[in-house]
């Protein structure tokens, strides 16, 4: 527990939080600032700052609280869309350093745009070269 972290502290039941869901590994629980009415924040009871200091078992947790709470949320809620995302790193936007999936969903008309394609597509060359390099970590 990182005891200046707010979603430790909502863990710990020592700030207030709308949950919506808890377990012995996961936490679920509205957004306080929602772009949309039932955005929901999961996150791993336990600190991890962001993906890359987790270990599988504990994200496997954080991803089937997720597709729970999203299924949840489009059963009783009936978004017209939903994206579920996460931010690593300060310049992915991460601004709480506590390891959440943002389940957002989505309204006819929010006007939210989320681009995830490039301008240009790339050079089979550079794709092949970017794989082999991502697989010899993967091996390792």
């Amino acid at each position: 527990m990182d005891n200046g972290c707010i979603f430790c502290q909502i863990v710990a039941g020592t700030a207030p939080a709308a949950k919506v869901f808890e377990d012995d590994q996961t936490l679920a629980f509205l957004d306080i600032n929602p772009i949309n009415p039932g955005h929901c924040l999961v996150i791993p009871k336990t600190h991890h700052e962001n993906l890359f200091t987790m270990d599988r078992h504990t994200y496997q947790a954080v991803a089937s609280t997720t597709l729970l709470i999203a299924q949840a949320i489009q059963q009783s809620l009936q978004p017209a869309g939903m994206n579920i995302f996460q931010a690593n790193g300060e310049e992915a936007g991460q601004t709480v350093f506590h390891l959440h999936n943002h389940i957002l969903p989505r309204l006819e008309n929010d006007n939210l745009r989320v681009e995830v394609h490039g301008m240009q597509t790339a050079k089979p060359d550079q794709l092949l070269s970017i794989a082999a390099t991502i697989q010899t970590a993967v091996q390792s």
